[in-house]
């Protein structure tokens, strides 16, 4: 995010695309809510009526995956109407021109074309977003879980541009990262292409530093990513893996290749809090600590880095992460040190990350709210809203990009597109939200959402038990009979292991990032004939 969650209570308006906010964001859903009743213009760009939309001043109920069609129709209207922020563009970017000439085709008559939204709409929302000052866009999965993510992600940071909402409080491009701490891994280098704080593998003399710091000599090439990862496990050719924290049988998409893979893997090895599906296929389970049973920092999406404290110790056997981790490389034959604490953990990243360098245990221990990174040494006090003095590395480029149609469409055999995501009762794989009888309660199956008029043209009725298939698979889910969906457009959430959405899910991944394409896969829903009594 390049702003604060924070900032949303003064924003002017908010434009809110591929987030079902008030369920897989309820915290920053509040403050939205918040914000619209103190005057705050929403707009809400879903191919559902998700609840957001409810209270929104516009609904763009745009056809799944074509995002870039309906944006690249926005940056039409703003640059033909001579919106843009000059000075701005002028100060802080380049190859405008290039990109101004690639969207004068886009125009909103043949956006409401593609993805259904009037052109009118188009324009006012255009006209809205660029003329407001304080203007923030927040998005999530539905932006970057297609083979086009990024290019949606750069068609939205053409706009933030092109109308100079960047480096001010309560605008900006704001990502919502989708399960607590994530944004903290991806900062400590979990990736496959980053050492911590988002320092090149590739790059000579970070690796040269990496490697003195660490006394070992490092891989100069960039790692497998996840979807590329889970492919390469698909053909065998991937003979050990570690998996930490993660229920890849059910998150993964075309998860029938995973089992595939796990089913020939030579060595798995699990590091969990409980016994999930992946677990089944493990030669080791280090039982690990859950977030009340361990101390150090969780990042939210915000940047903001908050200290978290050990309420309770790890019971039977289970151990905290990080000593499993140093005991594992120890094990391995690397001389580990042999860290007292978690804060001696992250002096060392800190002591080797820019962005981190003036953060430490000792610093957030005096501050409840936390710090936001950047926070370069001891004295900065962290950076609520990034690019204030103009973008962090040089001149932002525009980035062109040309619609492309999602890898998989519907068709005859298969006439109905569906998406996926998560509910407010449930957490991702459900591995601790299914044990917990609150949300059991609330949300105990896996439904599928349809339009009623879809329903009615199946022969489905609302509560029937249904069956869901695509070229991949097939699952029984409960029909949930709505409005909410586009004609044409069924949803499932992704948290139930005895009927897993991802049975279905397209496994095709975005060329860049290669996250595969969760929101749009062709299926068919068929009712269920009931057994003959006697």
């Amino acid at each position: 995010m390049t702003n604060s969650i924070d900032e949303i209570r003064d924003t002017e308006m908010m434009f809110v695309i591929g987030s079902n906010t008030s369920e897989a964001h309820p915290i920053i859903a509040m403050e939205m809510k918040k914000a619209v009743g103190r005057g705050s213009r929403l707009i809400v760009a879903d191919p559902r009526a998700i609840w957001m939309a409810g209270i929104a001043e516009k609904h763009m109920q745009l056809h799944p995956g074509t995002d870039v069609w309906l944006l690249n129709a926005m940056a039409h209207v703003i640059v033909t109407e001579d919106l843009v922020d000059h000075d701005f563009i002028a100060a802080h970017t380049e190859r405008f021109e290039e990109y101004r000439e690639s969207v004068l085709s886009y125009t909103p008559e043949e956006a409401e074309k593609i993805t259904g939204v009037p052109a009118q709409d188009i324009r006012d929302v255009a006209r809205l977003y660029a003329t407001t000052e304080k203007a923030g866009i927040y998005y999530t999965l539905g932006i970057t879980e297609h083979t086009h993510g990024t290019d949606n992600v750069y068609a939205l940071a053409n706009l933030v541009l092109m109308t100079g909402h960047l480096g001010k409080p309560s605008a900006g491009m704001n990502p919502l990262r989708g399960q607590n701490n994530v944004q903290g891994a991806n900062d400590a280098g979990a990736t496959p292409v980053f050492y911590p704080g988002y320092q090149n593998v590739t790059d000579p003399a970070v690796r040269k530093k990496f490697e003195q710091a660490w006394g070992v000599e490092l891989d100069p090439n960039d790692g497998l990513n996840l979807n590329v990862m889970m492919k390469e496990l698909a053909k065998g050719k991937i003979k050990g893996m570690y998996v930490m924290g993660e229920d890849i049988v059910i998150s993964e998409p075309n998860v029938s290749q995973i089992e595939k893979g796990l089913n020939q893997i030579e060595f798995l090895v699990c590091q969990e809090i409980f016994h999930n599906l992946t677990t089944q296929y493990a030669d080791v389970v280090f039982p690990s600590s859950c977030f009340a049973e361990k101390d150090g920092v969780f990042t939210n999406s915000d940047r903001r880095v908050q200290r978290v404290r050990k309420a309770v110790d790890p019971p039977g056997n289970a151990r905290e992460d990080w000593r499993i981790l140093a005991d594992m490389a120890r094990a391995c034959g690397y001389p580990m040190p042999h860290y007292e604490n978690p804060g001696e953990i992250y002096d060392e990243m800190a002591a080797l990350t820019p962005k981190v360098a003036g953060i430490s245990h000792e610093r957030l221990d005096e501050r409840p709210r936390g710090l936001q990174w950047p926070c370069t040494d001891s004295d900065h006090e962290g950076t609520p809203t990034l690019h204030q003095d103009g973008p962090i590395v040089g001149k932002a480029g525009f980035q062109p990009v040309a619609y492309r149609p999602s890898d998989e469409m519907p068709d005859d055999e298969y006439p109905l597109v569906l998406s996926t995501g998560r509910t407010l009762y449930h957490y991702n794989a459900a591995t601790q939200t299914r044990r917990s009888a609150g949300p059991v309660a609330k949300q105990a199956r896996n439904f599928i959402e349809i339009h009623r008029k879809d329903a009615g043209k199946l022969g489905i009725s609302d509560g029937e038990t249904v069956r869901v298939s695509s070229r991949r698979g097939s699952v029984e889910a409960m029909a949930m009979v709505s409005p909410r969906p586009r004609r044409g457009c069924v949803w499932m959430p992704m948290h139930f292991a005895e009927s897993r959405a991802n049975e279905l899910t397209n496994d095709a991944g975005d060329p860049i990032t290669q996250t595969a394409e969760y929101k749009v896969c062709a299926v068919r829903v068929e009712a269920l004939t009931p057994e003959p009594v006697g």
